[in-house]
């Protein structure tokens, strides 16, 4: 057998070296493949509340009336005795009522009393829109006209609903977003009561409740120089966004 011109350089020589290598390759990227993970990138949600222009029509507000208990049954008929016809009954005998022409009727006395009449003082409701003057809102005094006033607070409710406005916990865990329409009533005092809320979900009707209950007293509103009740409505949106 003719000898080879480089003995040394024989490559089946370390063949099962390479192999063992190349397998030990083989095994770590397939490990590394499967231990691979990926995550989803943090999504930022940023809170938004809008308010509009308050509607032209009147929310309207359902109220359930308590409807009175039904009568009482009719009382059971009285027992009727039944006499035998032996028994002599008495005959009652009744008088004529009937006055002749003769007799002389006398007109009865009636003594009146002195009736003291109170008049109860009735307390007006007039819309925000032709109310002569609106209810002044704190820090809107200056103004001088009544168009003015109307803009100050119309203005100075929307900036404290956007300073005291919390999105609820709970609303964003669940993605619950969407329009509430309040409605309240300034009293003759200025002070905020009868609040009402209609919107998608509760947890947004409590927080609009919380933000309107938390308006400082005003000046009442007057028409023809006297205090009345103002009725105001507002929506508010509740919006969420990927950011």
């Amino acid at each position: 057998m003719k000898l080879k011109k480089y003995p040394k350089a024989d490559l089946n020589r370390n063949s099962g070296l390479y192999f063992v290598i190349g397998l030990a390759l083989v095994l770590f990227l397939t490990w590394r493949a499967l231990e691979f993970k990926t995550y989803k990138k943090d999504v930022q949600e940023r809170r938004i509340v809008e308010i509009l222009e308050a509607p032209k029509e009147d929310v309207p507000i359902v109220e359930a009336f308590k409807l009175p208990p039904p009568p009482p049954p009719p009382a059971a008929p009285a027992i009727i005795q039944v006499v035998e016809d032996v028994v002599e009954i008495e005959e009652t005998v009744i008088q004529s009522t009937e006055s002749s022409q003769e007799a002389i009727i006398e007109k009865p006395i009636i003594k009146v009393e002195e009736i003291e009449v109170v008049e109860e003082e009735e307390i007006l409701e007039v819309p925000f829109a032709i109310i002569e003057n609106v209810p002044v809102f704190p820090g809107c005094d200056k103004k001088i006209s009544n168009e003015e006033q109307k803009e100050c607070f119309q203005a100075k409710v929307m900036e404290h609903v956007r300073r005291n406005f919390t999105y609820p916990e709970a609303a964003i865990e669940l993605g619950i977003q969407g329009r509430v329409y309040v409605q309240f009533v300034i009293d003759t005092k200025g002070n905020i009561t009868n609040i009402a809320t209609r919107g998608p979900h509760a947890y947004l009707e409590k927080e609009a409740h919380r933000i309107i209950s938390s308006l400082p007293p005003m000046t009442p509103g007057k028409q023809r120089g006297r205090a009345v009740k103002v009725p105001y409505n507002m929506p508010i949106t509740f919006r969420l966004e990927d950011g």
